[in-house]
C-alpha cells in the first residue's frame, strides 16, 4: 500500500490561511468545493481500515485506508478512480458491503512548493489545513515555510480529530452540513 505524508494544523481561520498561503508563492488550484463520501467498514469495530468512496465534485475514486500509526506517514492507501459515485455505491452493496455513514465537507485546495495543502471544512468542528507532501520531512519544511512550529501539527486522521471535539464520528451515521 502507498504511504500517505501528511499532517493537519487544526482550528484555523479559512480566509487568513488562504491569505498566508497565497503570500508564500502558493497557488490555488480549486475553488471550494462540496465533497461527499460514504464509508464502509471492513471489519465491523475495526476503524483503522475502511473503505471510503468519495465525490470530490470533479472526480470520484474508490479507496482502502489503513491507520498504522499517529505519525505523519502513518497512513497507508490504495485508491482507483471509478466513473459513477451511485453505482459504485449500489456495486458495493452488491458485494455486501453497506455504508456506515454518510459524510459531506467543503475543500479548498492549493499547491506550494511542491506541497498539496487542502483547507477543510467538516460540519461541527473548527476548520483545519491539512498539509500532503512525498515526504514527512516536507511536511515539516512546508509547514514551517508557513511560519507553524511542528509541534503544531498532528496525523490524527478524522475519526480522532472529531474526538478532540467530544464527538464519536463513528456513531453520526450521517454528517451533513
Amino acid at each position: 500500500m502507498p504511504i500517505e505524508h501528511e499532517a493537519k494544523v487544526l482550528d484555523i481561520d479559512p480566509a487568513a490561511t488562504t491569505a498566508l498561503i497565497l503570500s508564500k508563492g502558493g497557488q490555488q488550484v480549486s475553488p471550494t468545493r462540496l465533497m461527499r463520501r460514504y464509508v464502509y467498514d471492513i471489519t465491523p469495530g475495526d476503524q483503522s481500515k475502511w473503505i471510503r468512496l468519495r465525490d470530490t465534485g470533479t472526480e470520484t475514486t474508490l479507496c482502502v485506508k489503513e491507520i498504522r500509526s499517529d505519525a505523519i506517514d502513518g497512513t497507508h492507501e490504495v485508491e482507483v478512480t471509478v466513473d459513477d459515485f451511485a453505482a459504485t455505491n449500489e456495486l458495493l452493496g452488491l458485494l455486501g458491503f453497506h455504508p456506515k455513514s454518510y459524510q459531506e465537507n467543503r475543500r479548498t485546495s492549493f499547491h506550494l512548493d511542491g506541497a498539496r495543502l487542502e483547507i477543510d471544512e467538516w460540519p461541527r468542528i473548527p476548520p483545519y489545513l491539512e498539509i500532503e507532501a512525498d515526504s514527512a520531512a516536507e511536511v515539516v519544511r512546508t509547514i514551517a515555510l508557513l511560519g507553524y512550529d511542528e509541534d503544531q501539527l498532528t496525523a490524527e486522521n478524522t475519526i480522532k480529530v472529531y474526538a478532540r471535539y467530544g464527538i464519536d464520528l463513528g456513531s453520526l451515521p450521517e454528517l451533513r452540513f
